[in-house]
């Protein structure tokens, strides 16, 4: 069993509300949208990332005999008969990844009979959740060092495996350059970047050596960490080796920092670098980086050629969760609407209408109900699936990349920035405040009759 591609990987409630759906004989379809309630203090937009993980889970959801066997202990047999010819043969729309949105614009729908669409519902969110949380992180360091060398470094501190891996590949849909886990370049194609850890200097008895050693063995990606003892020393010692290796055709391609005032490092050993004729040997640094780390060293002009950023990006460590969720809109034909305190809904199949000023910058968002008169704008949600069967390729991660780039391009300038900016403009159409409120007049009158 691989338990990240098992069904079982779902909440308890999944399967027993199923068992009731069954029993009940309510198998009509059922519309459910994935949507972001607020946006985590501090941000402006998110970027939309994880519909090919959620695409690919659809595609092959299957019960092993042995998944069955398990849950033949917990459920009737009924139930385990339906999960023995289960597919998944519903449809699919979606924010293409990389799209920016906001609070209350669904970025998924699914349509399909009411078993199906609610057993998928745990794993759904939590690959839209983390991969757009992820993504949305990225984004702001892009935006912070646009022409910058950013490296995804957080795999060890990762909450666990498919988190490492999934960071590193959300990171990159959203301009990322590369990362340093290495199954993320066979899996999903990301270039890797890595140079060397400090034990591998303290296990040479002279740092000199242990960088001579290090650029005989990789000639072609000599990339030389110099800060476990004196950082400036060692830029000294990569000068006196650069002109020892040019016999050999080897060149220094970059040092990194690690630790310390990294500005002021920077500074120092560009100055040696350059005084020693390294002016093409690039500085890259890392330790504890974030955006806004990031934008202090840019404005001291730190002369810093690429940023490995760490923990700080795969945990989102400033907003380590999305206020989202995935709500029935429409059951059996008719529109289904929450009316929890603080969290209702919006009902209805619905599509994001966008429209752009004259500067080519998004303007302002009308979410309305699909089957009404269409808005202005760009229709934001796609059809991606139709009865369990994809409806486009599958479109490579860095062409979803260039994507990403590309809507960056269109975000007004007060939305690229670390501080909190304007509002953006999300209206809810005349008739999708009208259905609501039909809805709930419908459910207080039911009440009355009920009750009396």
């Amino acid at each position: 069993m691989n338990p990240l591609s098992s069904p079982l990987l779902a909440d308890l409630y999944q399967f027993t509300m199923l068992q009731s759906y069954l029993e009940l004989g309510m198998e009509e379809t059922a519309v459910f949208e994935l949507f972001v309630r607020k946006l985590p203090p501090g941000r402006n937009f998110l970027v939309a990332a994880g519909l090919e993980q959620v695409l690919e889970f659809l595609e092959n959801l299957r019960f092993s005999p042995g998944e069955l066997d398990w849950l033949a202990t917990r459920f009737p047999p009924h139930v385990i008969r339906y999960l023995e010819q289960f597919k998944f043969d519903g449809d699919v729309h979606a924010m293409p990844e990389g799209t920016i949105f906001f609070p209350n614009e669904p970025i998924l729908r699914i349509t399909a009979k009411m078993p199906q669409a609610q057993l998928v519902e745990s794993r759904i969110i939590n690959l839209l959740h983390f991969e757009t949380l992820i993504a949305s992180k990225a984004a702001r360091s892009v935006l912070m060092a646009p022409d910058k060398l950013l490296v995804d470094f957080g795999m060890r501190r990762a909450h666990g495996a498919e988190a490492a891996l999934l960071a590193a590949r959300a990171s990159y849909l959203a301009g990322f350059s590369g990362t340093a886990t290495v199954l993320a370049g066979p899996l999903y194609d990301i270039p890797l970047f890595g140079t060397m850890a400090h034990s591998y200097i303290q296990a040479h008895a002279d740092e000199s050596a242990a960088f001579e050693h290090f650029s005989r063995c990789h000639p072609a990606n000599t990339v030389l960490l110099i800060d476990t003892y004196d950082t400036e020393a060692a830029a000294h010692k990569v000068v006196a080796l650069a002109r020892k290796l040019a016999a050999s055709n080897i060149t220094i391609k970059g040092v990194r920092l690690d630790s310390g005032d990294l500005a002021v490092h920077a500074k120092n050993v560009r100055r040696i670098l350059d005084d020693g004729g390294l002016r093409d040997t690039t500085i890259f640094a890392s330790g504890n980086l974030d955006e806004y780390k990031l934008h202090a060293l840019l404005s001291a002009q730190a002369p810093i050629d690429g940023f490995g950023i760490g923990t700080a990006l795969d945990i989102s460590i400033d907003a380590p969760a999305l206020d989202c969720a995935y709500k029935l809109q429409e059951y059996a034909g008719k529109p289904r609407r929450k009316h929890s305190e603080g969290k209702a809904t919006w009902p209805g199949r619905k599509q994001v209408y966008r429209t752009y000023g004259n500067d080519g910058c998004i303007a302002a968002d009308v979410v309305a109900l699909e089957d009404d008169d269409p808005q202005p704008g760009e229709t934001l949600i796609q059809p991606m699936m139709h009865s369990g069967k994809r409806l486009h390729p599958k479109i490579s991660l860095t062409t979803l990349r260039d994507q990403t780039l590309k809507n960056y391009r269109c975000l007004p300038a007060a939305m690229t920035a670390l501080e909190p900016a304007p509002v953006y403009p999300v209206t809810i159409s005349l008739a999708l405040q009208a259905l609501a409120d039909q809805l709930d007049r419908e459910h207080v009158q039911h009440d009355r009759e009920i009750a009396g």
